[in-house]
């Protein structure tokens, strides 16, 4: 999963502040500004939205949203320039609370009770593979942020160049880069490892929002795969996830737009995650940005092309960077 890094910049001379984030593993200044304590950026290029910044790993919502509509909207001779303003709630509230235009965004999430009833809903081949991989050397333990695992990242980031079908944003990292992606939400996050002996097969970093929980990253080493490092992980996860007493576990979305029968999606379902919708608004700030929202040209592309060519693009282009691969070993 990609997520973006927090680094602002001071105020600049104008006023206007910035904030580093990484879009597909590289990273781009964008405007930002405060609002209720909570850093919002625009992004886009031909229609530029105020986002929160990291917005699915904040504890809580967007406050007053007409605030800061208002404060976007005043924030243009700064150079601060938008014309949608788009924020969700959070689970497990699912019932719009604005009348604003809207949208349903597809989350995978598995609401938590306890372990066991997670753990018998699950299909048997979950459970096997599970089993499998604690039959087959993996031990799965919480680790520290030390020198130790951040070495062990390196080398799990370099299994493979390529994840998923595209290449992969970690691969190549150096030491430093690593520690410094993995340094976000210290003080409310769990490092999970996968351990064969000494070796970090898997690797996945949990982080506590309140009373949800939510995977930021699920790395297996694809060199041994055969072990089911992801799955054990997943477990472990679900277990902690319970034992603080989170509502629901978290895995990014569910539906990507029209592509619904991916890998991804097949591995959430068999353990245990289904699709919950939460409402994600769009305010317009300008006369573009209504013409935007009542034509909801604010939906990704992907969205708006028939499922059958999404796969077939998908597919190319998983064909394309297999055979031409321009990164080079590390």
């Amino acid at each position: 999963m990609s997520v973006t890094s927090f680094n602002p910049n001071p105020l600049q001379a104008d006023g206007q502040q910035s904030v580093e984030i990484n879009v597909q593993g590289k990273p781009v200044t964008v405007p930002s500004i405060t609002v209720n304590s909570k850093k919002v950026v625009v992004t886009g290029t031909w229609i530029k939205m105020a986002v929160v910044h990291d917005e699915i790993w904040q504890e809580s919502e967007l406050e007053d949203p007409e605030f800061c509509a208002e404060r976007v909207k005043a924030s243009r001779s700064l150079g601060f320039r938008a014309d949608i303003l788009s924020f969700a709630q959070k689970l497990p509230s699912t019932i719009p609370k604005y009348e604003y235009p809207r949208e349903l965004e597809s989350i995978a999430a598995v609401p938590l009770t306890n372990f066991q009833e997670w753990w018998e809903k699950l299909p048997q081949e979950s459970r096997k593979n599970v089993r499998r991989s604690h039959k087959r050397g993996v031990v799965v333990r919480v680790a520290c942020l030390d020198d130790t695992l951040v070495r062990g990242l390196v080398e799990l980031n370099n299994d493979s160049p390529l994840r998923q079908g595209r290449p992969y944003s970690h691969y190549g990292k150096s030491f430093e880069q690593v520690k410094r992606d993995q340094s976000d939400f210290l003080d409310h996050c769990d490092f999970v490892g996968a351990y064969l002996g000494d070796e970090l097969v898997g690797f996945l970093k949990i982080v506590y929002l309140g009373d949800t929980a939510s995977i930021l990253q699920l790395l297996p080493k694809l060199s041994h795969s055969d072990k089911r490092p992801a799955n054990a992980l997943l477990a472990k996860a679900v277990e902690l996830s319970i034992n603080k007493g989170m509502s629901h576990l978290i895995y990014g979305m569910y539906n990507y737009g029209t592509n619904s029968d991916s890998s991804l999606l097949e591995f959430k379902t068999r353990h245990g995650f289904e699709e919950m919708l939460v409402p994600r608004y769009y305010i317009p700030l300008t006369a573009w940005g209504a013409f935007c929202t009542r034509a909801k040209l604010y939906q990704p592309l992907a969205t708006l092309l028939p499922s059958g060519l999404v796969r077939m693009g998908i597919a190319l282009r998983s064909k394309w960077y297999s055979v031409r691969n321009p990164i080079k070993p590390v």
